[in-house]
């Protein structure tokens, strides 16, 4: 009598060890492809910043760490409530804005002021340009002045002259912008005075500049291109931006 279970786990034996024989073949095969990449290369490190990259971070964290502080000391006084903070931290950033535009509003105007006073200092300005008779400037008695100095052939005190009243006319069109301590070219640079008056100005100042510091004489026809600039930066349409 035959044995049918000692037969099945012969055969059984023989096709594991056929199916392993093919498995290794085809694992065999399949690492000799080279196609199928099975080791990744090393990444290389990272490339470190350079000395300076790390210096300006450094200097940077240094700088703004009172800052952190402060705003941490800050937050300690401000309520749990994730809504308070938001709105007390919106105040606070509209508040720092309010301020940076004034401080920048002071250096480009030359003068402290609030959207609602630059709106009445622009209607005063308007106002005060439309009260001038650019018919009555010559006839004043500074130009008749002036006038006489260059008929005496004092060209250089006429045109100097003439500075003095443009300055104190854009004192009285613009009194926040004219301080004692400003300079007649930081004057003609400011940009608070409209550009066709400003340039006149700027020629007047710089015929000035050369005769007082560089030396220079000042003759007939240059005094009466600065009569001519003065009389026009009078008129209201030069201060019209």
């Amino acid at each position: 009598m035959i044995d049918t279970g000692d037969h099945l786990g012969s055969a059984d034996l023989h096709a594991a060890a056929g199916a392993a024989r093919r498995l290794h073949q085809a694992h065999a095969a399949l690492r000799a492809d080279g196609d199928v990449q099975f080791l990744l290369p090393p990444m290389a490190p990272p490339t470190p910043p350079p000395a300076w990259l790390v210096a300006l971070g450094r200097w940077l964290r240094d700088l703004l760490r009172p800052v952190g502080r402060g705003l941490r000391w800050l937050g300690s006084w401000m309520p749990d409530a994730p809504y308070a903070r938001a709105l007390l931290w919106s105040v606070i950033a509209i508040a720092v804005a309010a301020m940076a535009w004034a401080a920048w509003n002071r250096i480009r105007e030359g003068a402290w002021r609030l959207p609602r006073w630059r709106r009445k200092a622009v209607a005063s300005d308007v106002a005060l340009e439309e009260e001038w008779s650019p018919d009555a400037a010559p006839v004043h008695a500074w130009l008749q002045e002036a006038d006489a100095l260059a008929a005496d052939g004092h060209y250089a005190e006429a045109a100097h002259r003439l500075l003095f009243r443009s300055v104190e006319d854009i004192a009285r069109r613009r009194p926040r912008l004219v301080r004692p301590a400003l300079t007649s070219r930081e004057l003609g640079a400011a940009g608070a005075i409209p550009a066709a008056a400003r340039t006149l100005f700027a020629d007047i100042a710089a015929l000035v500049e050369r005769s007082l510091f560089g030396g220079r004489g000042v003759d007939r026809e240059e005094w009466l291109a600065a009569r001519d600039a003065y009389t026009r930066m009078t008129l209201a349409e030069a201060w019209r931006a």
